[in-house]
């Protein structure tokens, strides 16, 4: 933390999953009942289930939707065809799972909404009085929904989500291309601009990047991980970036 306190950055890219709303869990809670439910359609009572631990972080969080299920599938030697964009969400391919996933997700998002983190929202409002410029991005297609949802649409300059990914052939994690994307639609440098990430293939997506500073940020109790994935600095809260500004 001392070597970043006098860094200088005027840009700030922040994942949304779990760094912004508290929507992580909602997507690892829609994971695993769309794969417990398709494993124990597969393979019986003798199925072994999605552990949000260790299967879904390893092989699913941060990534775009199809791929996290292509990996997951992998992982358990499951092989399914692709099928096409327009299949129904109980038909057993990439893109029904892909969809089945998504109708879990949204369903509980306008059941209960969208909550924000307490100390995001405060250092949103810091960085945005200090005039950072600040995006969102996220692997998800749901993000303006989403961000939207949370009250926040006027908060970020640039949102670079799954549609834009896809409408611009970008890679998902852990590739950088999202948050270089984002950058220079800030008018930023990267050397100049801080990532902040919950996810393992998001903090390697950042460091691949180069960017001046990777935030990971430890929702869940894996701040080792995110080290590990190469995060320079790991905080429980945002709020704890509060010194890194300037020199202030």
């Amino acid at each position: 933390m001392e070597e970043s306190q006098n860094l200088k950055f005027n840009a700030v890219v922040l994942d949304m999953d779990g760094v912004i709303t508290k929507t992580a869990t909602i997507h690892a809670k829609a994971w695993k009942q769309m794969f417990d439910g398709f494993l124990k359609e597969k393979q019986g009572e003798n199925f072994r289930p999605l552990d949000i631990t260790k299967d879904y972080h390893e092989f699913i969080d941060g990534k775009p939707r199809k791929d996290g299920i292509r990996s997951f599938l992998q992982s358990r030697k499951i092989e399914l065809p692709e099928g096409d964009p327009d299949d129904e969400p109980q038909k057993n391919t990439v893109n029904g799972l892909a969809k089945r996933k998504n109708k879990i997700f949204l369903d509980t998002i306008k059941k209960d909404g969208v909550e924000v983190f307490e100390d995001t929202a405060e250092m949103l409002e810091i960085w945005k009085k200090e005039g950072k410029k600040l995006a969102v991005i996220s692997s998800s297609r749901n993000c303006e929904y989403i961000i939207e949802s949370a009250g926040l649409t006027t908060m970020f300059k640039i949102r670079v989500d799954g549609i834009v990914s896809e409408e611009e052939s970008l890679k998902g994690k852990p590739a950088p291309d999202i948050f270089l994307n984002a950058t220079e639609k800030l008018g930023a440098k990267k050397e100049s601009t801080i990532v902040i990430e919950d996810a393992i293939s998001g903090v390697q997506a950042g460091k691949k990047g180069q960017f001046a500073l990777v935030v990971g940020v430890d929702r869940n109790e894996k701040s080792e991980s995110l080290k590990k994935a190469g995060a320079d600095i790991v905080v429980k809260k945002l709020t704890e970036l509060k010194n890194i500004a300037n020199g202030k």
